[in-house]
């Protein structure tokens, strides 16, 4: 006697969400408002998509690609592309379009489903994407009436209008591939990787955990975090199979509208990455008794570290726990968490304890296995002193690149993150930072990350970016580049002796500059590769402190 040999396939997972909670609604922002649809519609409508897509020549294995924002019918685009065994590659909105040309013809997309209000991104590559056959419009209110010359246009409605509600999902080995996203080419070229229906089912069953996020039929969850990004960090799928009350913003991510989402909505959940949540902290800072975010009860951050003081802000002005989670495209993201509780003995540790915890990565996944190893790959111990390359390795994390061999980031079954960091005696993972931002002084490691997160700590000071500069002597030394808040009035020696409070005289910064904004990559992280350009194409000189 034995078990089913059921296969591990998406369509199992996404078809629940409709059963269990048919009237339960995904809502998505538009220019004046809401429009709304039930988990019911929207499964009727992903079938009606597959089939126009069955039509449209789409078979098992092919790549559709979106280009869209979160919405209800990019939810539909998930739903039924993955579950007709095609392939779904998001396409980063943000990214130039040397990158998206490149990505097309790399992934060699069949059609594209695009929101209207992006047509003029995509109309630069007129002629440029010889694998596309079709383009499919959808139309949210306030973006009708629109043209394009690109090939074989035709509405998102008249698509997929007339088609049967009911497509047989194919029995397809759960291996097969079901999604494509792509690096953001910090490096090199952008790099595939090919997302497969086991490890996305694997991952889809681990966010509902109460260890991890803790996502439930009960909530309603706001999704900030771009479905072009790592597919949201897997909480479409997750959201689908549940149930949960679904809010998207589209298009509508200033902090105001955000906040007002939240309100109206009432939403128990949200997921973005750090610049997000600093922009809400600002205007609710700006008007304190304007908001009411009774409902909220939790926010999960993940991209960039969170800094200890905006988690301590949401916990003490909101009440609302800060969730960290790390990750990357390679890890299909999600590889540690970090909550306020993590194991029982957590129960009797004060706030100041709890929060130092909270500005962790976090502890791996379950099916996880993260390592630190020294250059030679020797394992190093989990004493939270040692610091090393972080490997991980287990069901949902990339073995390669799709078409592309990159041999260098792989190492007998591990997969090599590029990030640096410390592993503590609980199994908490701390990221020093990114092995390329790291700032090596006189043979000696300075955590930009580290730094950044102590500026932020300062009152009057809205975000930091700390990169490392040449030195003729030392190598390199680092450099804070520094957004004050609004109002506000910060001196450079001020932000040195609030350094000098947690750091050796050696790893303060040599310049602290003020800046109105700093440059963010396509995924809404610190872009320190622009601002190291930005300060080289100034001519920037170190100040001649250290000879």
């Amino acid at each position: 006697m034995g078990m089913q040999q059921t296969p591990l396939l998406m369509h199992r997972l996404l078809e629940r969400g409709a059963q269990v909670a048919p009237d339960e609604e995904i809502v998505t922002a538009t220019t004046d408002g809401y429009r709304r649809q039930t988990y019911k519609e929207t499964r009727d409508r992903a079938h009606q998509l597959a089939h126009a897509l069955h039509d449209a020549g789409i078979g098992i294995g092919d790549r559709v690609a979106t280009f869209m924002w979160n919405g209800a019918r990019h939810m539909e685009a998930y739903y039924a592309i993955a579950s007709m065994g095609a392939v779904l590659h998001t396409l980063n909105l943000r990214l130039p379009d040397t990158d998206l040309e490149y990505i097309i013809e790399h992934a060699q997309d069949k059609i594209i489903i695009v929101d209207a209000d992006v047509l003029p991104l995509l109309e630069k590559l007129k002629g440029r994407m010889p694998s596309v056959e079709r383009i499919v419009v959808a139309t949210e209110p306030g973006c009708e009436g629109w043209k394009t010359e690109l090939p074989n246009p035709i509405d998102y409605e008249a698509f997929i209008e007339g088609k049967p509600t009911e497509y047989d999902w194919p029995d397809i080995d759960e291996n097969s591939p079901l999604g494509l996203c792509y690096t953001s080419g910090t490096t090199g070229k952008p790099k595939g990787v090919e997302y497969e229906h086991r490890s996305q089912y694997l991952h889809t069953l681990t966010l509902g955990m109460t260890d991890t996020i803790a996502l439930s039929a009960a909530d309603t969850i706001l999704s900030i975090v771009p479905m072009f990004h790592v597919m949201s960090w897997g909480v479409p799928w997750a959201a689908t199979m549940l149930g949960s009350k679904h809010v998207l913003p589209h298009r509508f991510m200033d902090p105001k509208r955000i906040a007002q989402m939240l309100i109206d909505e009432k939403v128990t959940i949200s997921a973005g990455v750090p610049t997000i949540w600093q922009g809400l902290r600002a205007v609710v800072d700006a008007a304190p008794d304007q908001f009411d975010f009774s409902s909220l009860q939790r926010v999960t951050c993940g991209g960039a570290a969170a800094p200890e003081a905006l988690i301590r802000w949401y916990w003490e002005k909101l009440g609302v726990e800060m969730v960290q989670g790390w990750g990357m495209t390679e890890t299909s993201p999600l590889a540690t968490i970090s909550k306020r509780i993590m194991k029982r003995s957590h129960l009797a540790l004060d706030d100041d304890q709890i929060i130092a915890n909270l500005a962790k990565a976090g502890r791996p996944m379950p099916g996880l296995d993260i390592e630190i190893f020294d250059e030679n790959f020797k394992p190093l111990p989990h004493d939270g002193k040692a610091v090393g390359e972080i490997l991980i390795r287990g069901p949902w994390i990339c073995d390669s690149y799709y078409h592309t061999d990159q041999p260098d980031k792989f190492h007998e079954g591990w997969l090599i993150t590029g990030d640096v960091g410390k592993i503590d005696e609980e199994e908490y993972l701390i990221i020093t930072d990114r092995s390329k931002d790291l700032v090596k002084s006189g043979g000696e490691w300075i955590s930009s990350v580290d730094l950044e997160n102590h500026i932020v700590g300062m009152s009057g000071v809205a975000q930091a970016c700390v990169v490392a500069q040449p030195h003729p002597k030392w190598d390199e030394r680092p450099v804070a580049v520094v957004v004050p808040a609004e109002g506000a009035k910060v001196t450079p020696e001020q932000v040195i002796e609030h350094c000098a409070k947690a750091f050796a005289k050696w790893q303060l910064p040599d310049d602290v500059m003020f800046v109105d904004a700093i440059p963010l990559t396509s995924t809404g992280k610190m872009d320190k590769k622009v601002v190291r350009a930005d300060l080289a194409d100034k001519g920037y000189k170190l100040p001649d402190l250290r000879g």
